[in-house]
């Protein structure tokens, strides 16, 4: 089994010179991808980071993340990706949480990161990815398959950060199954405009250097015409996308189909896409093929559905990915029939180790599998399947909202709006939504005499909480339902507000 710091110097070799990255003005080859990761995982090993020590990664898009993703696992350490709008608190307590050994930095992120650090008992050491001093790789800190790749948070039901942790081989299986479906070879050219913090994301780098493709990385999608720049300059075979970025970019086109010759694919993942949006797609990008997809950070990618067959079933997310088993479950873990709705359970070489320092949420989550040693994963997700076996997503067992690909707990955001100035009560929805697959909704009761108003708390929320997290909306309310035992009543308060949350 191959390990994700063996593809990057198997790509190195086979071909030095060939891009690897794109990123603005800066391109590097393979060869300089390779050597910058030897170079930085010098770095932490003279700083003292040893094999098996974690080590977050905060960066956005760009050759400095990649640079620190593949030093780290050079160094044979784990990185443990961070959004960059984090904020120092949350920083704070993963780098606790986690016991992170380093933090490799952007220059602009430094002061988020000292901050942070001053909370953390260890006091991680703070490493610029392109710190090239000199240092010397140990021997024997060329990571195994078996070992620790890196920790993902996620939000959990708590409000408190999950860290999913993920092997060499879980992360290498789960790329080359998607890589195979999508075909993937060493003529891609991949367009990358999602944050390498965000596993989807993630996994883009993390395949086209098991096939020696060229990644193009693009900081945000605040500007479509700068995407639409980019597909036609860099000759942009693949573009993964959510729902909003490419009902956006189908806005800005209008009736106007670019020549795009060299397009072949796009990927869609976090909400289902409207079927205005797939005629809109395939009115632009003709050539291209379009993939519906399913997956949770705790094994990445569950479905795929192919191309062919998105007509005659557009609101499914497909087959399970090569070499592994979903089914529709009963509480007990059975399987279902055909038709009926219960908790999908997945099985694969792909699913993760569990949650870092959380024993009662792993086994939450992993049940006893096939074999005695074996833990399938319950994705808390209700589906139901059809008789050839395609699955349908219905909604989500748990109170986890997840918007724009990412998972957001209500109570983290409801913790946040509770420490404004003038709020009584707060509570957050999930609201179905075609772009963003839940909207985050907040419904606040103020103080009495307090002078709210909804882009105050907006305002607040995003000085508090990444981006993703805050709400889309605000409405302010005298009351809230509650429920005998005084806690807010959501579905009453769904009723109320005239909205229907996602299944639970």
């Amino acid at each position: 089994m191959t390990t994700l710091d063996a593809d990057l110097r198997r790509a190195a070799a086979a071909d030095p010179a060939k891009e690897a990255l794109v990123a603005g003005a800066r391109r590097m080859s393979f060869a300089e991808l390779d050597a910058a990761a030897s170079a930085l995982g010098a770095r932490l090993h003279a700083l003292g980071v040893g094999r098996g020590e974690r080590v977050a990664v905060l960066a956005p898009n760009g050759a400095e993340a990649a640079v620190a993703i593949y030093g780290t696992l050079r160094a044979g350490a784990a990185f443990v990706p961070l959004n960059p709008t984090i904020k120092a608190d949350k920083l704070a307590y993963v780098l606790r949480d986690c016991d992170a050994a380093a933090v490799v930095v952007d220059a602009r992120l430094a002061p988020l990161a000292e901050a942070a650090r001053a909370d953390a008992p260890r006091r991680p050491v703070l490493v610029s990815p392109d710190d090239t001093r000199t240092g010397r790789l140990r021997a024997g800190s060329a990571p195994l398959s078996v070992d620790l790749a890196a920790i993902v948070y996620t939000s959990g039901s708590t409000g408190r950060p999950k860290g999913v942790t993920l092997t060499h081989a879980n992360m290498a299986f789960a790329a080359g199954a998607i890589v195979e479906y999508l075909e993937m070879d060493a003529e891609d050219r991949i367009l990358c405009v999602v944050p390498l913090s965000f596993d989807y994301g993630l996994y883009q780098l993390l395949m086209c250097v098991r096939v020696g493709a060229t990644l193009v990385l693009e900081r945000g999608f605040a500007f479509p015409g700068r995407v639409l720049e980019l597909l036609r300059e860099e000759r942009v075979s693949g573009l993964p996308a959510v729902p909003t970025i490419f009902q956006v970019l189908t806005a800005a086109l209008g009736e106007r189909a670019p020549d795009l010759p060299h397009l072949r694919f796009l990927t869609n993942t976090a909400a289902a896409l409207a079927p205005p949006t797939i005629d809109a797609l395939r009115a632009a990008f003709p050539r291209a093929r379009l993939y519906s997809m399913y997956g949770l950070t705790e094994c990445k990618r569950v479905s795929w559905l192919a191309p062919e067959q998105l007509d005659a079933r557009p609101e499914s997310v497909g087959i399970p990915i090569p070499g592994t088993e979903a089914w529709v479950a009963d509480e007990h873990g059975e399987p279902l029939p055909a038709g009926e709705v219960g908790e999908l359970l997945v099985r694969g070489a792909h699913v993760m180790q569990g949650y870092w320092n959380d024993p009662d949420a792993t086994a939450q989550r992993l049940r006893p599998g096939r074999w005695p040693w074996e833990r399938v994963l319950a994705t808390g997700d209700l589906f139901r399947a059809d008789e050839e076996g395609y699955l349908y997503f219905v909604g989500r067992r748990d109170d986890i909202i997840k918007s724009r690909g990412e998972k957001v707990a209500p109570r983290e955001v409801e913790a946040v709006l509770h420490a404004a100035e003038g709020v009584r009560m707060a509570a957050v929805l999930g609201v179905p939504d075609p772009l963003l697959g839940e909207a985050i909704v907040a419904y606040v009761v103020p103080q009495e005499g307090a002078a709210l108003t909804p882009a105050a708390l907006r305002r607040h929320c995003a000085a508090h909480l990444e981006d993703y997290m805050v709400p889309a909306r605000v409405e302010l309310r005298e009351a809230l339902p509650t429920t005998p035992n005084g806690k807010v009543d959501r579905r009453a308060l769904a009723r109320e507000a005239g909205e229907t949350p996602a299944a639970r």
